[in-house]
C-alpha cells in the first residue's frame, strides 16, 4: 500500500533522528515526519497551481501547530480544543519563516504552505527544531522551487562549554539559548537569548551552531538526490529588462531629488508626483501592465540606495555609516502609571509603561511547555498612525508579538529574581512613530519604564540594529538603519544588550545568509552604538532605578513558610487567609512550595499581614513582639489576638506606661496594638504586654522614671513616719 515509503536514519547532537517518508499526507506536493529522540513533528508542504493576482509579494505562510496531546493535556478551554496558536508557537512560525522565505524565487506570486504539526514531545529533543528540520526536508524533496536544504540547531552554553540541541536540564542552567539555521555555506537566520555573553564568545557559539549543521545538510541533500522531485516552472512576475530600464532612466533624477531627506513624511510627498508622472508616460507604452511599472519604480528606489551606499558610501538622510540618529530619552511621563519612559530615534518614537501586580498576576500559559506561568510579560503595540496610514486596529499581529518577545527576551535577564523583587511586571510598548527599528526602541523605552518604576534591574539594556548591502563580493554595514535601508537593504541584524554583553539578537536577511566576517563586523558595531545610547542618552535621563516604587504601585512582602504549615495559614475553607485579607486590606498569594506574596496599597498593613503569617507559622516565643487586635474587654485587662486563633491576655497593669485605672481608657475592641510576650504558662495561654512593647520599641518612658519628676520624700522626713506602712496593692 505504501510503496513509496521510505526511512532515512542518522544522528543528531547524540540523539538519533529519523526522517520517514512516503506514508503520510500523500496529497501534499510533500511531506515528512521527523523523528527527534521521542519527539515526533509531521510537516507538510503544499503550492497552488497558480500565481495568486493582484499581490506584489511572495505569499508564504507557515504554520506551527502544537497538539496538547503531545504532552498527555488536555486543552483547558470551555471547548477543550486547542484555540488561537500560543506565543511560543507564532515566534517559531517565525523562526521557520525567516530562513527559508530567501531561498524561494522571488518573482514567484504562487501560494506556498508550510504546516508543522507538533505529535509528540521529548523535553529532551527540541519540536522546533524537529520542525525546521523537516521543513528543510519535505521543501527540498518537493517539486517546489526552492534553494535549500537548509539546517538548524539550538546552542546553549554550559559551564564554559558550547552544547549543541542542550537537553531540559541543561536548557535550565545555560547561560545563553541561540537558534542558528544554515546553508551549506552561509549562516541563515540568529535568534538568540542570553545572559549578557560577551561578543566573543557569542560568535563562537554562532559558528559553533553553523559547524553543527553541516551533517544534517549533507543528510538531506542525499535524501533529496534519492526521492527529490522535479520543480515546477511558474510565471514570472518580474517586469523585463527593457521595461525596468526605460522606467529607470526615465525617472532615476527624479527619484535622486526625492529620496535624498531624512524627513519620511517629504520623501513620501516627493515621491507622488514622481510615480503620477511615470504612469501618465508608460502607461500607454504598458497598457494593463500598471502593477509591473510600479515593480519597476520600487526596483529604480532600490538601486538608487544601493549604488549611494555601495558607491558614495552615501545614506538617504546624509550619516555617515556608523553614525546614530538624533536621540532622545524622557522618563515618567504618566503620573499615575508605575513607571514609564520614551525613547526617539530619528523618526522612530516608542512610548513604554510598566505595571507591577502580585504574583498571582502571573500570566498562565496553556502550551506544550514546561513553562506554566510567565512573571515578566512584555506587549508590543504598532497603530497603522505610527506609519501615517489609516488602518482599523484589530489586534497584534505575528509581527507585533514578534517584537514584543524580542524586547521581553532582552530585558529577562536583567529583571531581578521573584526573591528579591515579588512583582509580576507587565511592559506595554506603544509605537507612536515608525522609520526602523522600532524594537530595538522599545528595548530602550522598556529600560527607561523599568527604572522610572523603581525596578532593580540587574543593569540597563539598549536595543541597535545593523544593516548590509550585497553586491557579488562588494558588501558593507551600517548602523541604526531606518525604514528606507531595511525596505531595500539585505539584512536587519537587530541587537540588545548590556555594557557588560548580548541580551537578545534577531537577525533578519533577504539573502541567503551571512559570512562570518559579516556577523562579526555587526557584533562589534551594535556593541559600540548601544554603549553610546546608553552613556550619552538613556543614562542622562535616569542613572539608576528610582529608590522607591510608585505611590500607585502595590507594596509587596514575601516569606517562606514550611510546607507542612499552608494549610494553617490558609485554614478550613480559606478562612483563615480570607480573614487575614480583609482585615489587612491586602492579597496574599500562598504557593505549592511555601512561598508566600502580600501585596497592598499600604506598607503597615502588608507588614501587618506579614506579623499575623508568621505567627501562625511559627509559636510564639517570650520577648517576641507581634502587632495584633484587640477582641475582648474584661475588668482585669484586654484579650488581644496577634493571629488567628492565637489569643493572650493583656493584664490592666500592663496596658500603658502610666497607671490604669479603667481599660476603656486605653483601649477599644478593634484597636490595632503592639505586644510583647511575657509569659507562656504550662497551659500554652499567653500573657502580653502594651506596656513592654511601648517602652521598648517606640521608646516611651515609664511614669515613676520621668527624670524631672519631683523626688519622693525619705521615709524619716514622712510626716507620721513612725506608722505602720500599707501592704501596696498591685
Amino acid at each position: 500500500m505504501f510503496e513509496n515509503y521510505k526511512v532515512y536514519k542518522t544522528e543528531f547532537a547524540g540523539r538519533p533522528l529519523v526522517i520517514e517518508t512516503g506514508k503520510l499526507a500523500q496529497l501534499a506536493n510533500a511531506a515528512c515526519l521527523v523523528r527527534y529522540g521521542e519527539t515526533v513533528v509531521h510537516v507538510a508542504v503544499t503550492a497552488s497551481a497558480k500565481p495568486r493576482d493582484g499581490v506584489d509579494f511572495f505569499p508564504l505562510s507557515v504554520d506551527y501547530e502544537e497538539k496538547l496531546y503531545a504532552v498527555g493535556k488536555i486543552p483547558g478551554s470551555y471547548t477543550k480544543r486547542e484555540g488561537r496558536p500560543s506565543e511560543k508557537a507564532i515566534l517559531t512560525c517565525r523562526v521557520i519563516d525567516r530562513p527559508i522565505r530567501p531561498l524561494f524565487p522571488k518573482d514567484m506570486r504562487n501560494d506556498v504552505a508550510v504546516v508543522c504539526t507538533v505529535m509528540s514531545v521529548d523535553p529532551d529533543c527540541s519540536p522546533e527544531i524537529a520542525a525546521l528540520v523537516g521543513t528543510s526536508t519535505a521543501l527540498s524533496i518537493s517539486d517546489i522551487p526552492w534553494k535549500g536544504p537548509i539546517s538548524s540547531v539550538s546552542v546553549g552554553y554550559v559551564d564554559g562549554e558550547f552544547v549543541i540541541n542542550p537537553t531540559l536540564e541543561q536548557r535550565k542552567v545555560s547561560q545563553m539559548a541561540v537558534t542558528v539555521a544554515s546553508t551549506d555555506s552561509r549562516i541563515a537566520m540568529i535568534e538568540a537569548g542570553a545572559n549578557e555573553i560577551p561578543d566573543d564568545v557569542m560568535y563562537e557559539g554562532i559558528m559553533a551552531g553553523h559547524r553543527a549543521n553541516q551533517s544534517i545538510i549533507s543528510f538531506i541533500k542525499g535524501i533529496q538526490a534519492e526521492i527529490g522531485k522535479e520543480k515546477f516552472s511558474y510565471p514570472s512576475n518580474e517586469p523585463d529588462e527593457e521595461m525596468f530600464t526605460a522606467v529607470r532612466d526615465f525617472a532615476m533624477e527624479d527619484v535622486k531629488a526625492a529620496l535624498d531627506t531624512d524627513d519620511k513624511n517629504v520623501r513620501d510627498e516627493r515621491l507622488k508626483p514622481v510615480y503620477e508622472k511615470v504612469h501618465e508616460h508608460f502607461d500607454e507604452i504598458y497598457p494593463e501592465q500598471e502593477a509591473k511599472i510600479d515593480e519597476c519604480m520600487y526596483k529604480t528606489q532600490k538601486y538608487v540606495v544601493r549604488r549611494w551606499l555601495l558607491d558614495e558610501q552615501k545614506r538617504v538622510d546624509g550619516r555617515g555609516m556608523d553614525e546614530i540618529r538624533p536621540l532622545a530619552s524622557e522618563v515618567g511621563l504618566l503620573p499615575r502609571v508605575h513607571g514609564s519612559g520614551l525613547f526617539t530615534r530619528g523618526q522612530t518614537q516608542v512610548l513604554t509603561t510598566v505595571t507591577l501586580g502580585p504574583v498571582s498576576d502571573n500570566q498562565y500559559l496553556d502550551g506544550i511547555d514546561e513553562e506554566e506561568t510567565k512573571r515578566y510579560i512584555h506587549h508590543y503595540n504598532m497603530p497603522s498612525y505610527s506609519v501615517g496610514e489609516t488602518k482599523p486596529s484589530r489586534g497584534p499581529g505575528r509581527r507585533e508579538i514578534g517584537h514584543g518577545a524580542l524586547a521581553e527576551r532582552a530585558l529577562l535577564p536583567v529583571i531581578p529574581p521573584v526573591e528579591e523583587f515579588p512583582y509580576t511586571l507587565r511592559l506595554v510598548s506603544e509605537v507612536l512613530s515608525s522609520n526602523g527599528s522600532t524594537s530595538q526602541g522599545s528595548i530602550c523605552g522598556s529600560t527607561l519604564a523599568l527604572m522610572d518604576a523603581g525596578v532593580p534591574i540587574k543593569a540597563p539594556v539598549a536595543g541597535i540594529s545593523c544593516g548590509l548591502i550585497t553586491e557579488g563580493d562588494r558588501w558593507m554595514t551600517m548602523v541604526d538603519i531606518q525604514g528606507l535601508e531595511d525596505f531595500f537593504g539585505d539584512m536587519d541584524f537587530k541587537v540588545g544588550g548590556t555594557h557588560k554583553g548580548i541580551t537578545a539578537i534577531q537577525m533578519d536577511l533577504k539573502i541567503d545568509g551571512l559570512t562570518p566576517e559579516m556577523i562579526k563586523e555587526a557584533l562589534y558595531k551594535t556593541h559600540k552604538a548601544r554603549d553610546y545610547i546608553l552613556d550619552e542618552v538613556m543614562l542622562k535621563a535616569i542613572p539608576a532605578p528610582r529608590a522607591e516604587l510608585s505611590q500607585y504601585a502595590p507594596k509587596m512582602l514575601s516569606t517562606v513558610i514550611p510546607v507542612d504549615k499552608i494549610r494553617e495559614v490558609i485554614g478550613s475553607g480559606g478562612k483563615v487567609i480570607q480573614k487575614i485579607c480583609a482585615e489587612c486590606e491586602v492579597k496574599i498569594d500562598v504557593e505549592e512550595d511555601g512561598h508566600v506574596f502580600i501585596s497592598g496599597l499600604d506598607i503597615e498593613k502588608c507588614n501587618l499581614a506579614l506579623d499575623i503569617v508568621h505567627t501562625i507559622v511559627n509559636d510564639p516565643e517570650v520577648g517576641s513582639f507581634y502587632t495584633g487586635k484587640v477582641t475582648r474587654l474584661m475588668d482585669f485587662g484586654a484579650f488581644v489576638e496577634i493571629a488567628p486563633g492565637k489569643e493572650g491576655l493583656v493584664h490592666i497593669s500592663r496596658l500603658d506606661v502610666k497607671r490604669t485605672e479603667k481599660v476603656t481608657d486605653v483601649v477599644n475592641v478593634g484597636d490595632i496594638v503592639k505586644v510583647k510576650v511575657i509569659e507562656i504558662d504550662d497551659k500554652g495561654r499567653l500573657n502580653l504586654s502594651r506596656r513592654d512593647a511601648l517602652i521598648e520599641l517606640d521608646g516611651m518612658v515609664p511614669e515613676n522614671t520621668i527624670s524631672d519628676a519631683p523626688r519622693r520624700p525619705r521615709r524619716e522626713d514622712r510626716p507620721h513616719g513612725d506608722r505602720p506602712r500599707r501592704e501596696r496593692r498591685d
